[in-house]
């Protein structure tokens, strides 16, 4: 049995485009691994805190002390004992809502997500040997002259590397709320990339 960990940062909630996308991925995988566990964080319900003085004190504090047992770090033990990982989070401001940005700072820490050997040289701790992140976009970044305007992809590839994951995966529908564009046929041909990415992931 395989422990996939759905991380839900879709504001609009059952609204998002997003999410209809990743809960047909979800919804494929589930039928294809019945003995797999999913569990769905939903970061809109749980609303965690970004770091503030005094909680970043309290965090270098613990694991300075190698105390990683605490309750602020369950998230992240969450995360790094995850067989598989699902990340839906819709193209905001460039990149992502601040929510998942929260999420990503939170888990992260020396000897949680990551650790450095005596040589200094940096290794991930995650479990998970494959991520998913799932997105729309208004626009179209797919074209290689404007890739580099889009960061949310790109900063979770970089997580991936840093964290120890090796296999880093992207669906985005793009392009649907360009006039010219029909929504409804692109949304259809993620719908079905989802659906195939559910066979092999």
């Amino acid at each position: 049995m395989a422990k996939v960990l759905f991380v839900n940062a879709c504001v609009r909630e059952e609204k998002s485009r997003t999410l209809k996308l990743a809960r047909a991925f979800l919804a494929e995988y589930a039928a294809l691994h019945p003995e797999d566990e999913i569990t769905e964080r939903n970061l809109m319900q749980e609303r965690l805190e970004p770091l503030y003085p005094d909680t970043l004190e309290l965090q270098e504090s613990l694991l300075a002390a190698k105390q990683t047992n605490h309750p602020m770090f369950e998230v992240s033990h969450q995360f790094t004992s995850a067989d598989r990982i699902v990340i839906a989070a819709p193209f905001w401001e460039q990149s992502f809502p601040a929510l998942l940005r929260i999420y990503l700072e939170r888990i992260s820490g020396v000897n949680l997500t990551f650790y450095y050997d005596e040589d200094g040289v940096e290794h991930g701790l995650c479990k998970a040997k494959k991520l998913l992140f799932i997105t729309t976009r208004g626009g179209d970044f797919s074209a290689p002259e404007v890739q580099w305007l889009e960061l949310g992809a790109s900063q979770l590839k970089v997580i991936c590397h840093m964290f120890g994951i090796p296999e880093f995966r992207c669906i985005a529908a793009d392009g649907l709320d360009i006039i010219t564009n029909d929504a409804e046929q692109i949304m259809a041909q993620a719908l079905e990339r989802c659906v195939e990415e559910a066979k092999t992931f």
